[in-house]
């Protein structure tokens, strides 16, 4: 058991006034979705477009042992539903992240940047299945545009 020491936060770091934080450890705010292998060079790249990008479970860097994992959130997702996504069972479980352009310093993400993604996914309602809720995982590295 980790103990909390005070002037510091669940997380480690010190916090400005009363010595005491609640912040969670640094994460990257996703998506968790299924999506059509046949369809997913699409939504990408509508995505890719709006500064969301898409990590399939399986090969993202973050996770540890993917394939197993993306079986985990897989079978979970769909059990979830019972039934009703049945037809996404051989489906690619994906996160969803946003990009460097939808954050504004410390500030939490805004409802735009969840529009726009709730929008897109809407747009292929046909090929993902997912819930309108956002979690956090390790971050990730996100492609920049290279400014010359």
């Amino acid at each position: 058991m980790r103990a909390i020491v005070a002037g510091q936060g669940l997380d480690g770091a010190r916090d400005r006034d009363d010595g005491f934080s609640m912040r969670r450890a640094p994460h990257q705010n996703v998506a968790t979705v299924l999506v059509d292998p046949a369809a997913q060079r699409e939504l990408e790249l509508d995505l890719i477009a709006r500064d969301l990008w898409l990590w399939p479970v399986a090969t993202a860097p973050v996770s540890l042992d993917g394939p197993r994992q993306a079986f985990q959130i897989r079978r979970r997702m769909i059990e979830a539903k019972r039934g009703e996504w049945d037809d996404a069972n051989t489906w690619e479980p994906a996160w969803i992240s946003f990009g460097e352009s939808w954050y504004v310093a410390d500030e939490p993400l805004p409802w735009a940047a969840h529009a726009a993604l709730w929008q897109v996914l809407a747009g292929h309602q046909d090929n993902v299945r997912y819930r309108k809720w956002v979690g956090g995982i390790p971050r990730l590295h996100v492609p920049r545009e290279r400014v010359s």
